[in-house]
């Protein structure tokens, strides 16, 4: 083996022994540490406990209000005016709880009028509230007095029920002054007409709808009734409304109603008038659409009569304009109270039994501002068994109720109002009704065919009040046994009044009425005063209560 092999041998032995020595040393490596390390956390973010301001919402809440039409009324009952009575208002808001109000006037008027109030005024209370007046015109026996008393209270229970009740009752006193000539001379005891009236009423509501979600509202409503004559008439009337919504969009409705009379002529049998009626109902309403579909079955006296009960409504999106729309109808008892409280000169009526009315109405309300609002409805009306009052033509003083049994009748009621706070209200009412199709009359005897009623009050300063009302009105139509058919003269009546306050509990006010001074005439032969004045002051106690 030459020298340069031999050499070349030697290298390749020693590196494959230090390669083995090498692999034999992994178990003895050694580290060097070059650099020292210490493990720590990272440090935590704080919780910022400060609140972040809202931004500033500029935009205008869209509100939901669940408000009862005010116009489904029965419009074929007109309103009535008052040949004698005096209207007393204060003109403004009184906020005082328990007060007592004197005040004299012109034609021998004095008036007197109190108030009480107890208990909390949130889980109890009771109202007692008492008023007198009476005056004397310039006519032989033109003269009137008014008594009245009535208790109202309210309690809430544990179970989150409460209870409501009214009690009262009151004497009117009239004389039949309506005769001609006016030199005739008549005992005054032939003339009078005397009523004495009570009433009392209990109803409840749940404060809390509990787990089925049902609100409730039973009523039951006693009255009754006698005059001088010895006629006499009970009334009790009882009403249950059920209501549920479902979802948020749905709603049922149930309604259970009676009525019940008991009328006693003088010496004559007595005459029992009744009705019930069911009002099943299904609603829907969301933000534009307000529907409500359902039905009347009735019982007139034994008799079935099934009514629609059908109404809706459709809003524009910002609620400055509504539709509505509706075909209704229901029974309307006729009681010798009701008659009464639409002429006090009446005969006392030989019959006791309930009207029909069916009515289909369409209109629109809204507002055109905050503060300006108006309402327009058209209607047409189906109509039975519908008081009239007609002048006795034997001696003209005194009115025969009479009935009509079937008519039609056209009907516009409108307003509108505006109003600034507490400062400045308006308010301007008309209604208009015409009858056709009558069977058994000629006209619409005593039924006033036009109203028109405006009304304003104003806070001029802090403590003074003025208030206006201006009256309008078509006259009634009654008969002659000469003429025949003929109509009352339309007139106008305007009246003030004031509120100043004088100190924290005494007040002066004043009210001034008929200020044309023109002696017109709701009922035909029997004038109104003419301009007439009362004033007087107002002593408020228990100023702490607000």
């Amino acid at each position: 083996m030459t020298t340069p092999m031999r050499y070349i041998l030697s290298c390749l032995i020693l590196f494959c022994a230090v390669s083995a020595t090498a692999q034999d040393s992994v178990n003895k490596r050694v580290v060097n540490v070059t650099s020292a390390f210490k493990p720590v956390l990272k440090e935590a973010a704080k919780i910022n406990f400060d609140a972040t301001p809202p931004r500033t919402d500029t935009s205008r809440p869209r509100l939901q209000y669940n408000i009862p039409n005010q116009n489904l009324v029965f419009a074929y009952q007109p309103g009535s005016l008052r040949p004698l009575a005096l209207d007393i208002d204060t003109g403004g808001r009184f906020n005082n709880w328990n007060y007592a109000k004197v005040g004299y006037g012109t034609l021998n008027t004095p008036y007197f009028e109190a108030g009480l109030s107890l208990g909390n005024g949130k889980t109890a209370g009771l109202n007692i509230y008492g008023d007198h007046i009476s005056q004397k015109g310039k006519l032989a026996h033109q003269e009137y007095s008014k008594t009245k008393i009535e208790l109202n209270g309210f309690v809430q229970t544990g179970n989150k029920l409460e209870w409501t009740g009214r009690f009262g009752g009151g004497e009117q006193k009239y004389n039949k002054y309506g005769y001609q000539p006016r030199n005739l001379l008549i005992i005054e005891d032939s003339l009078q007409v005397n009523f004495q009236n009570f009433s009392a009423r209990v109803g409840m509501h749940n404060i809390d709808k509990g787990e089925f979600g049902i609100s409730y509202s039973p009523e039951l409503r006693v009255d009754a009734i006698s005059d001088i004559h010895d006629n006499r008439e009970t009334n009790t009337y009882f009403n249950l409304p059920l209501y549920k919504n479902i979802g948020e969009k749905f709603n049922a409705a149930l309604s259970l109603e009676g009525n019940f009379t008991k009328f006693s002529p003088d010496e004559k049998t007595a005459i029992d008038n009744k009705y019930f009626s069911a009002a099943p109902s299904f609603g829907y309403r969301s933000g534009m659409v307000n529907l409500q579909l359902g039905i009347r079955p009735s019982w007139d006296n034994g008799e079935f009569k099934l009514f629609p009960n059908i109404m809706g409504e459709i809003s524009s999106p910002d609620k400055k304009i509504t539709f509505l729309g509706g075909w209704t109808g229901a029974l309307h008892a006729n009681t010798y109270q009701s008659m009464v409280a639409e002429n006090p000169w009446i005969w006392a009526p030989h019959f006791s039994n309930n009207s029909r009315v069916e009515q289909i109405y369409g209109g629109i309300r809204g507002s055109v501002t905050d503060h300006f609002n108006y309402h327009i409805k058209l209607g047409l009306d189906k109509i039975t068994n519908l008081p009239l009052y007609l002048n006795d033509t034997m001696t003209g003083r005194s009115f025969l109720v009479t009935q009509e049994p079937d008519l039609r009748a056209f009907n516009f009621s409108g307003g509108i109002g505006y109003t600034t706070g507490e400062k400045f209200s308006l308010r301007s009412t008309v209604k208009l009704m015409r009858y056709f199709d009558l069977d058994s009359n000629d006209k619409a005897w005593g039924l006033l065919p036009m109203q028109f009623h405006t009304q304003v009050r104003l806070q001029v300063l802090k403590d003074l009040f003025l208030r206006a009302d201006f009256n309008a009105f078509d006259g009634v139509w009654y008969y002659s046994k000469i003429t025949g058919a003929n109509q009352v003269q339309g007139s106008i009546d305007l009246s003030a009044g004031l509120e100043f306050a004088i100190t924290k509990n005494w007040k002066l006010w004043a009210q001034f009425n008929n200020l044309v001074n023109k002696e017109y005439e709701r009922w035909n032969q029997y004038p109104v005063n003419g301009f007439h004045f009362i004033g007087g002051v107002v002593f408020a106690f228990d100023q702490g209560r607000k």
